[in-house]
């Protein structure tokens, strides 16, 4: 009988280290994405600014300018709900003005356009690194979570539902081009 009371006490306590160490484990994935949403975020508005510096530069036609900043202006006011459709608009309005490499020339050639079209390459290049990652994170957090044993105990306690980040990060092929040089 006492032997029968000690390994059910064992098992109990193995059990409860492993939902433990689960727990534990789904806290630093959520974790994971908080600090992978800040990054992504950062480039997010590090390539609006960027692209807002530009149109307001002169360094491009007054179409092109108008359209760009409005785009970037779009990126960094959008409420969080509508903020995929206006990082998504941005990436088209780049993948307009700069679909061509004579623009991208025409810019560089331009007093102070260089280091602002090496910086936008820098910046368009990076999001969709940033986006990546969060998209990775959400997705092994939600893997998690749906594992039988997240959902009966409850391990994931009162943490919204991860939800990846999804919008057009294409970037345009001549400032693609220009990064990676």
């Amino acid at each position: 009988m006492t032997s029968t009371l000690i390994w059910i006490a064992v098992a109990l306590f193995a059990i409860g280290l492993y939902l433990s160490w689960t727990a534990g484990r789904l806290d630093r994935l959520h974790a994971r994405i908080d600090a992978a949403r800040a990054a992504l975020d950062a480039q997010l508005l590090r390539r609006a600014s960027v692209a807002q510096e530009l149109a307001t530069s002169g360094v491009l036609d007054p179409a092109a300018s108008i359209v760009l900043y409005e785009a970037a202006h779009a990126a960094r006011q959008a409420e969080e709900e509508q903020r995929e459709v206006a990082e998504s608009e941005l990436s088209q309005a780049l993948r307009a003005i700069f679909g061509e490499i004579q623009q991208v020339e025409a810019v560089r050639e331009a007093p102070g356009g260089d280091e602002a079209a090496t910086e936008l390459a820098a910046a368009v290049r990076r999001v969709p690194m940033a986006r990546r990652f969060h998209n990775d994170s959400v997705r092994a957090a939600r893997a998690l979570r749906r594992h039988r044993k997240v959902r009966w105990f409850r391990l994931a306690g009162h943490a919204p539902f991860p939800m990846a980040f999804e919008m057009d990060d294409e970037p345009p092929v001549a400032l693609a081009d220009r990064a990676g040089a």
